[in-house]
């Protein structure tokens, strides 16, 4: 998720590859959806074509229903399957073969078999007409002539695919090397050079004005820190995309995020596994940093001079946690620092004490995130720690609007404290950010304590009324406050903003929320009817059932809970022929007769 998130949002074009066989799957509509956000021009490569159960025609029909998009082919597969032995190209109007002989890097181009002549003709004209609704010049031409040049067809798709209006789609077998040289073309002919791009928007970090900065040696350098990795030559490397501006080794940089200069010693180009040193970093570079200390994921590199803030990335919240605790005292430190290195490099990676045992719990996206984790905690920073079951991260939430008062009054020894507040709490549209507000009249209670019962009110939608599970889609208004005019002070009303907030969650209907995922089953049409009773049977909602050629495909929400250790589960089923993905959607509610058994506590 995190790799796929970052890229995109450096990346100026894409090359989305979806199956022949498999079509749309849940993964590619999440990816497809994050560039979209991006608003990144794309084109589409139809894999797999020598596959049994292949389909081209459907996989464009899956793009227009799943993802909305509007696919454009520029080629025809010449058959499918084991008889997949080329592509018509609809710009030229030819027929393209490779030879097996030399694993496909000679491309012969031919006539347009026979039986296919019509089938072209009709999607050539198709192209042509899509390509000249896009231009008035173009539609000029094709009206006057009936036809494009071939120069007229790449120029006119390179300006609607740049726009996002349509997508060139392209076929092949990777794997045996079949058409990915076209598509290496395709990319030159319609996905953009840094050049081609708008000029970077950000924001001024004081003033919040909004600057933007054109893809230009000559402007002020800006640059994005999308990705951070451990070396183990130096601390940290910063994989960043320079938008603007030219940089040089040595130079210092400005981090607006944490106010910090940061000094580049050395800038790296990677090319796979190898790297290659260069002393100068110009517009449209995707490179290495080596020396910034305190740049983190997202963060904007700049100069001083001229400060920007670019727009950073978007991370989905961890769903699954587990504990995790040294075997020694001397296996302390050295389990912190890994921590801190997986957190620096996956943003979706979350780290904190349970405040009852004192353990390290990590958080991340799903089963699979977090055994990959342990893994590299174990095998490559060598860290001795024994870890936990992993466990699912709840919210919770409110049904109805309800005002509290907190009053926190204490005598210790000869001293007393005061602090009475009270708030309102209400719900508010699924997917908010829960927040507080102040609405106390002014002079009600002295500034510094108001500040303190804010304070306490939202460190106290860190922790719910049922389980202690951080709270959603909550809105917290800070009403009124009371002194005692000698035992107030800011411990007090901190508290007292505690206790009212948790005192008004009790009266206002708390509820679990439980994390849903978007799963996808395949399986054998003859293991489909035990399947889909053991998914019933997890409190899974069938979404519907797909038959494709060769299997059967369930779409379904399913609560995380009850899929734990489903992998085995399913394979037992299938005799090992069926797969599953897991993608989260959304948390809702948990039924009231489960929270116990769920979470070990009684609903209120």
């Amino acid at each position: 998720t995190v790799e796929v998130e970052r890229s995109l949002r450096v990346l100026d074009g894409a090359a989305a590859v979806f199956c022949a066989v498999g079509g749309v799957q849940p993964q590619s509509e999440t990816v497809w959806r994050q560039a979209n956000r991006y608003r990144v021009p794309r084109i589409a490569f139809v894999n797999k074509m020598d596959r049994v159960g292949a389909n081209f025609n459907r996989v464009l029909e899956m793009m227009r229903e799943r993802l909305g998009a509007t696919p454009c082919p520029i080629q025809l597969p010449i058959g499918a399957e084991a008889e997949f032995g080329g592509v018509i190209d609809l710009i030229e109007n030819a027929a393209k073969t490779w030879r097996d002989e030399d694993d496909g890097v000679s491309i012969e181009t031919i006539p347009i078999p026979n039986d296919m002549t019509d089938a072209a003709s009709t999607a050539r004209a198709d192209l042509m007409e899509a390509v000249a609704s896009e231009d008035e010049s173009l539609l000029e031409a094709y009206l006057d002539n009936d036809e494009l040049t071939p120069d007229q067809i790449r120029a006119g798709l390179r300006k609607a695919t740049l726009s996002g209006t349509l997508i060139p789609i392209l076929c092949g077998a990777a794997l045996r090397n079949r058409g990915v040289q076209l598509l290496l073309d395709a990319v030159v002919d319609y996905l953009p050079s840094p050049l081609d791009v708008p000029p970077v928007v950000g924001h001024h970090p004081k003033t919040n004005a909004e600057i933007a900065r054109k893809p230009d040696d000559a402007e002020p350098f800006t640059a994005l820190a999308f990705k951070i990795a451990s070396d183990p030559n130096v601390d940290k490397i910063v994989f960043a995309r320079v938008y603007s501006g030219t940089l040089k080794s040595g130079e210092v940089l400005w981090n607006p995020r944490v106010e910090k200069r940061e000094r580049i010693t050395r800038i790296i180009q990677m090319h796979a596994n190898r790297r290659e040193v260069v002393q100068e970093a110009h517009t449209g570079d995707i490179v290495v940093f080596i020396g910034p200390r305190d740049t983190a994921t997202g963060d904007t590199l700049c100069e001083q001079r001229a400060p920007i803030v670019l727009e950073s990335m978007n991370f989905p919240e961890p769903v699954v946690s587990l504990a995790v605790e040294p075997r020694s005292e001397k296996d302390k430190d050295l389990l912190e620092q890994v921590l801190q290195i997986l957190q620096d490099e996956d943003p979706t990676v979350r780290v904190h004490e349970d405040p009852d045992t004192g353990q390290r719990i990590i958080s991340g996206m799903g089963e699979l995130h977090l055994e990959i984790l342990v893994d590299r905690m174990l095998r490559e920073f060598r860290v001795e720690a024994r870890v936990g079951q992993p466990q699912v991260a709840y919210r919770e939430t409110i049904s109805r609007a309800a005002e509290a008062t907190g009053l926190y009054s204490r005598q210790v020894d000869d001293e007393g404290l005061f602090g009475e507040v009270r708030v309102r709490v209400e719900p508010l549209p699924s997917g908010s950010v829960s927040h507080a507000e102040n609405a106390m009249p002014d002079g009600r209670i002295p500034a510094p304590f108001r500040e303190a019962a804010l304070r306490g009110i939202r460190n106290a939608l860190m922790s719910g009324a049922l389980a202690g599970y951080p709270l959603v889609d909550v809105k917290v208004t800070l009403l009124d406050g009371k002194t005692h005019e000698t035992l107030s002070n800011e411990v007090a009303f901190e508290a007292a903003g505690a206790l009212a907030v948790h005192n008004a969650m009790h009266q206002a209907s708390p509820a679990l929320l439980e994390p849903i995922m978007k799963a996808q089953v395949i399986v054998p049409e003859a293991s489909l009817g035990k399947v889909l009773g053991d998914l019933n049977s997890r409190r899974v909602e069938i979404q519907g059932v797909e038959s494709r050629e060769v299997e059967e495909v369930v779409n379904a929400d399913a609560p995380l809970a009850e899929m734990f250790k489903y992998t085995t589960t399913l394979r037992s089923l299938t005799q090992g022929r069926g797969t599953h993905t897991l993608e989260f959607s959304h948390y809702a509610a948990v039924p009231p007769h489960l929270i116990e058994e769920l979470t070990g506590i009684q609903s209120l």
